[in-house]
């Protein structure tokens, strides 16, 4: 698809690829010392990344020469990096969340990037802060529950962490709560996606407003749009007052923004509407500008007539002391039936049953915003980067009623 000249890969890869080479005393001399440096422009191509695919099919996302400068934005807003720190990522670098934030960001502020080679268990990286003198860890909301699961959390391990960072999902209050009360160090969120990285986010010396993602970073055009009511993800350029939910959108100014998809005109045309980009997330921004996230357009819930926020739903439950972990999907049992089933994670030592956790969504969400089905699961199905697979939990979850029903379809 990328229709690549060079393939960068392990050395093993590298040697078991080669048919035959050979490099003579004049080759080495051309290969010693820098290359000439091509003169180029802001909007030039510079490199091509591929999305995780967790929604559609991995789209290859072209960014100009000025996106690797407009990547400052977010280090000042967001990560604090300083040429004192050691930054830990938990990622892989087959993401660019691990490539920008975990290296390059760090490289360019002059800190010391650790990468792992593979991923750790999740009570290894304490050991592994420790062990490096990290300052900053970085990584997606589920390491961070399983490090406090899993992990020996105690002073001397984190005593040289200066804060965390997190994107790629939610960061859930109770998470946050637990995390400042065992760790001592605040978790700072973004938003953002491959098209143009994060751009929404808290960040040293501003408020943290657990279940926000943040505030536009400076510099930033951000805008909540109005959404055609029968085309999700669409948009009419609309821009709605303070609190009301629609469609989270940048203006095509942002330095920062990809050039377009890699031969994909008709799913570049989908989010370049206007003006603006238009990535499918529905949020609302308060009075302070603080954007508080909603879920994609597609993961709306549509039942009996109403559209619910899974987001919304998994907040409230996520409070409950004995839920682990819980994400909300729609199950649409027949075209005109759909309910709203929550798959939770319970604690191992506190497990909920399913008429306390009726109770205390009957507490805490109004009554259409009830979920219809419980279901208790040892785990969420996820990528490979940790972000909820919303539609294999809906398959899975259907699959399981039918066959407790006896029905083959």
């Amino acid at each position: 698809d990328a229709d690549a000249d060079a393939l960068v890969c392990t050395p093993e890869t590298r040697i078991a690829a080669f048919e035959g080479i050979t490099f003579g005393p004049e080759d080495l001399e051309v290969l010693d010392g820098p290359g000439p440096l091509p003169e180029t422009r802001a909007d030039d191509p510079a490199y091509l990344i591929y999305t995780s695919g967790s929604t559609a099919r991995p789209k290859g996302v072209l960014h100009a020469h000025r996106t690797v400068l407009a990547r400052r934005l977010m280090r000042d807003a967001w990560q604090g990096f300083g040429p004192d720190d050691r930054v830990l990522h938990a990622g892989t670098l087959n993401w660019s969340y691990t490539l920008g934030v975990g290296l390059l960001d760090a490289w360019a502020a002059g800190a010391h990037a650790h990468l792992a080679e593979q991923p750790f268990e999740a009570a290894h990286w304490p050991d592994e802060i420790r062990r490096h003198g990290i300052t900053v860890f970085v990584a997606v909301p589920t390491v961070y529950r399983q490090i406090l699961k899993y992990g020996a959390i105690d002073g001397a391990q984190l005593a040289s962490l200066r804060h965390g960072l997190c994107a790629g999902e939610p960061l859930r209050p109770a998470l946050l709560d637990e995390w400042r009360s065992r760790a001592g160090t605040e978790l700072y969120e973004s938003l953002g996606m491959t098209e143009i990285s994060t751009y929404i986010s808290t960040g040293p010396g501003m408020e943290v407003r657990p279940g926000s993602a943040g505030r536009p970073q400076p510099g930033r055009r951000v805008a909540i749009l109005r959404e055609l009511p029968d085309e999700p993800g669409r948009t009419d350029g609309v821009e709605l007052p303070r609190g009301e939910v629609g469609l989270l959108a940048v203006h095509r100014s942002d330095p920062g923004l990809m050039l377009g998809y890699w031969r994909r005109p008709a799913e570049e045309a989908d989010v370049l509407q206007g003006e603006w980009f238009v990535g499918g997330d529905l949020a609302s921004m308060d009075a302070d500008g603080y954007v508080w996230f909603a879920g994609r357009a597609d993961d709306i819930i549509k039942s009996f007539g109403l559209r619910l926020s899974p987001i919304e739903i998994e907040t409230e439950l996520s409070h409950h002391p004995g839920v682990q972990e819980v994400a909300a999907v729609g199950l649409e049992l027949d075209p005109t039936k759909t309910l709203v089933a929550v798959a939770v994670v319970p604690n191992e030592d506190d497990a909920p049953t399913e008429a306390e956790l009726r109770e205390y969504a009957g507490q805490h969400l109004a009554g259409y915003k009830q979920p219809h089905l419980y279901r208790f699961v040892e785990q969420l199905p996820r990528t490979r980067n940790g972000k909820i697979q919303r539609r294999v939990l809906a398959a899975q979850l259907l699959e399981a009623i039918r066959s407790e029903s006896g029905d083959p379809s």
